[in-house]
């Protein structure tokens, strides 16, 4: 007899709650969750497609352990005994930073994922954490940083209720939104053009965004942060700027007048491709919405000024009133955010604490340049030792890290390797030691980072729809066991690493004067937790000493988890709300305006105005359908118009004899791949687009769906060199490439 269960989407940032059908313990269908009170009902492909994700035949259902030279099913106990033997000596014997981390973005998407990499970062001390944030949104991190104070205070557009939107290199019709949690993107987007309010896209494809677009702007790839300052710069010279409510908190906007004198819309329009009347006119509009948020993301952040291009966002939303008012870009407010401290200044934000070894990459919220592996790998110095032993969580770096023929060879040459994945791919397949965790049915979620990036506050939890299948192990337990056995202390009981957390973080919980257990004794409080385990306690915990919690008693009626179980569809906490200057942890305890990384950095954008690509660049794209490297073994998600296919504009085909259908031969710094082409107008001419997460060609894998469709690693087509300096982003868009019809 089937049965239904609640479960929150983890297939991307949208977060959309699901009503699942099951049959016993197999998912044979998904729906939206019309009671959801974030989703309404809501639901992508993707979602639609939950159960063949989670009953995918070639997910790993036992360890992997390398014996002889090739992997093996193994038990648990063998797996963790190898992790413990492989990973000890090389941290005692080399030092910390020889032991490298890796994470994925699907660790974002997962309750382990972001309760226990945290841990095992502290324990080891390594300095050598790379992550997919430095081939995605390392700049709006640097940028919030150098702003606010806090990295991770970043403001999202108000969609509900703004009057204009500005899109710049995003195009969340395929994306369902980024760094802006919004189910039903494209709803919201349609509802602001029906309310009477106006959008605005920037970006050199004609993507299904723009096409909603009330006006699109066909940008020449890479040159966003100069259209920016241009923009600015008219609100500078026409008299439109108006902080409001903002002036008493901002400070260095004459030095960003001063700064950004030079970039005139006549200025930038020849290396931006643009009219200068069109750059003036999109100024206008922004200052004369009676609310307005700008928005930029993957496609402004993965080029060669990507801080600059994310920094300028935020002058702008500064500059017109619009940062933290309805109908703006606001801070959102997480259930599980700490405490709120009172308003002051802070520590500020620093970069380049330490830097990489082998080219001298300055550190970025505590990672290294994603692009920096392979090098720090398998090139000497005598700055230290490189990483000879590497742990890999729920990441795919062989394709979605510039350079991945480098970095394949760079992974067979380690001492030791352990991955956390639930499938043998281009990555996992060095690995000594494989560590599948469960199918997200299996596994309960609660978005802890995409609900500080939401456009509403709510809070939702749901446990696992399915209990764990004989002979896995949940995820909690296998980071928690990976923690012990990377630290020496293999052996211990799992949940000491949990008990551990919550000891410490109720001990600096009583001892903080604006906390709400202050002064009250801590192992009566961790009593008082509820949970059936170590992540529900530490969620319990969370909750109840975050914004909107209960102070275990000293706010009655506030959140706990028990009370989050009791509403399983969610519980709305209200729209987003200006909270300035409390998020402020700047030095000055202000919006710094003009940050010294910044001003420093001003001369290589001026630089730029004089730059032409002297042939075809390359961008890449995104498939509703799909989410980086991650689907691609999915039947029901690939197909159709989700292939890896080169577009190229009819001027630019024409011209070089290349013909649709056909293959074309593509040269990049780093390498060439071969494509077939798809002639469209879709692309702006001088560009061609190929989508990321493809390549699933290499041999040793188990991705029997993937490997007859692979498709072609765009990320090959690159060689590491370009980085965002500031931030040390890969510059994945907008680089030179040459072409050839294939024979």
């Amino acid at each position: 007899m089937s049965r239904t269960a609640l479960r929150i989407c983890p297939l991307c940032e949208a977060t959309c709650g699901l009503t699942l059908t099951l049959d016993g313990t197999r998912v044979t269908g998904a729906r939206g969750d019309r009671e959801d009170v974030f989703s309404k009902g809501f639901i992508c492909p993707k979602g639609a497609s939950f159960g063949a994700v989670d009953g995918d035949p070639d997910r790993l259902r036992t360890p992997l352990v390398r014996e002889n030279g090739t992997l093996r099913e193994a038990t648990w106990e063998e797996a963790f005994d190898a992790v413990a033997a492989g990973l000890r000596p090389v941290a005692e014997r080399h030092g910390p930073n020889a032991v490298g981390v890796v994470l994925g973005n699907p660790n974002v998407h997962t309750v382990a994922g972001a309760l226990y990499p945290p841990v095992l970062l502290a324990a080891l001390g390594t300095r050598s954490l790379f992550t997919a944030s430095t081939v995605d949104q390392m700049p709006k991190h640097v940028s919030s940083g150098l702003l606010f104070g806090d990295a991770n205070a970043i403001p999202v557009p108000d969609l509900d209720r703004t009057d204009h939107l500005l899109l710049i290199g995003a195009n969340p019709l395929e994306s369902n939104g980024s760094l802006c949690t919004a189910p039903d993107f494209p709803g919201r987007l349609k509802a602001l053009k029906a309310r009477g309010g106006r959008l605005t896209v920037v970006d050199p494809r004609r993507t299904r965004t723009a096409k909603l677009a009330d006006r699109h702007l066909a940008i020449r790839p890479g040159t966003d942060a100069l259209l920016l300052a241009a923009m600015a710069t008219v609100l500078f010279e026409e008299g439109l700027t108006d902080l409001g409510d903002l002036a008493p908190h901002v400070e260095g906007v004459e030095e960003v007048r001063r700064a950004l004198a030079d970039f005139t819309p006549e200025s930038v329009a020849a290396a931006c491709d643009l009219d200068a009347g069109d750059v003036r006119a999109l100024a206008r509009e922004l200052a004369a919405a009676p609310s307005a948020a700008v928005y930029a993301r993957i496609g402004s952040c993965t080029v060669p000024h990507g801080t600059l291009a994310s920094w300028l966002v935020d002058v702008l939303n500064v500059l017109t009133g619009n940062l933290d008012r309805p109908g703006g870009a606001l801070f959102p407010q997480a259930a599980t955010d700490r405490t709120p401290r009172p308003a002051g200044p802070g520590r500020g934000f620093a970069l380049g604490r330490w830097h990489s070894r082998v080219s001298g990459h300055p550190e970025a919220k505590g990672e290294l340049p994603l692009s920096a592996l392979a090098e720090e790998i398998d090139t000497a110095t005598d700055e230290g030792e490189p990483v000879r032993a590497l742990i890999v969580v729920a990441a795919n770096p062989v394709l979605s890290a510039p350079d991945g023929d480098r970095l394949d060879k760079a992974l067979a040459s380690l001492d030791f390797m352990v991955s956390v994945d639930p499938y043998l791919n281009e990555t996992s397949r060095h690995a000594d030691v494989v560590l599948p965790p469960p199918p997200p049915s299996q596994s309960p979620h609660h978005d802890f980072a995409f609900n500080t990036l939401a456009v509403r506050n709510q809070v939702r939890y749901t446990r696992p729809a399915v209990p764990l299948e004989a002979g896995r192990m949940a995820e909690s337990e296998i980071l928690a066991r990976l923690v012990l056995a990377a630290t020496g202390l293999h052996g211990t009981d799992p949940a000491a690493v949990d008990a551990m957390v919550v000891e410490q973080t109720l001990g600096r919980a009583v001892r903080e004067e604006h906390s709400p257990v202050h002064g009250r004794d801590p192992h009566e409080l961790a009593g008082r937790l509820t949970g059936d385990n170590g992540p529900e306690r530490r969620l319990d915990m969370m909750l109840r000493l975050g914004p909107y919690g209960d102070g275990f008693g000293a706010r009655p009626g506030g959140l706990s988890l028990d009370r989050l179980l009791a509403h399983p569809h969610g519980i709305d906490l209200g729209p987003l709300r200006p909270r300035l200057p409390q998020p402020l942890r700047t030095r000055s305890g202000k919006v710094e305006l003009l940050p010294g990384p910044v001003a420093d950095d001003l001369p290589r954008l001026r630089a730029a105005l004089r730059e032409r690509p002297a042939g075809l660049v390359l961008v890449g794209r995104r498939h509703l359908r799909s989410n980086n490297s991650w689907m691609h073994n999915v039947p029901a998600l690939t197909g159709g118009t989700n292939r890896c296919t080169l577009h190229i504009h009819p001027d630019d085909a024409d011209r070089l004899g290349v013909r649709d259908g056909a293959d074309v031969r593509i040269k990049g710094a780093g390498g060439e791949v071969v494509a077939p082409a798809e002639v469209t107008d879709g692309v702006r001419p001088g560009v061609v687009s190929l989508p990321h997460g493809w390549g699933h060609d290499r041999p040793g894998t188990r991705l029997g769906h993937a490997s007859t469709a692979p498709g072609v690693n765009v990320n090959q087509l690159l060689d590491g060199s370009l980085l965002d300096p500031l931030s040390g982003n890969a510059v994945l868009n907008g680089i030179p490439v040459s072409l050839t019809a294939s024979l």
